[in-house]
């Protein structure tokens, strides 16, 4: 069994990390997951929460807000909509991804007045950002 597995994060603006991990923590969408050396292939969706990678250089978290990670068992490829350093993250920050999320629920029911699927989702979306803001003490208001 391998020690450690390559993990790059990149969102559309750059890369954000690519160490060598001993575990990465995923907001998937269908749950949380941890993966490790020797994991089973995955793909999975992401959805708005924290990502958290453990190398040697200690452990970072990234604030993600969707996308997909790719897994098997030596290495973890995470493309995200969109990706920030959590230490880098400011309440203007979080407000912008929040009123971004809202305009999104916002168009998604004007759109799709009768089909509830859409408008469930972008309103998840919306859910799940706030509750991500209320686990890093940012505020969505």
């Amino acid at each position: 069994m391998a020690d450690t597995l390559q993990f790059d994060l990149v969102s559309p603006e750059r890369l954000l990390a690519s160490v060598e991990a001993t575990e990465v923590q995923i907001p998937g969408a269908e749950g949380d997951m941890t993966a490790m050396p020797d994991h089973a292939p995955l793909i999975t969706t992401l959805r708005p929460g924290i990502l958290k990678v453990s190398s040697a250089k200690g452990d970072a978290e990234y604030v993600v807000t969707g996308g997909f990670a790719e897994i098997n068992a030596s290495s973890i490829s995470v493309l995200a909509e969109q990706a920030v350093p959590r230490e880098e993250l400011t309440q203007e920050g979080f407000k912008a991804m929040v009123d971004a999320a809202t305009d999104r629920l916002a168009k998604t029911q004007e759109t799709y007045v009768n089909e509830p699927g859409p408008v469930d989702e972008a309103a998840k979306l919306l859910a799940d950002m706030v509750a991500m803001g209320d686990e890093i003490g940012l505020s969505a208001n």
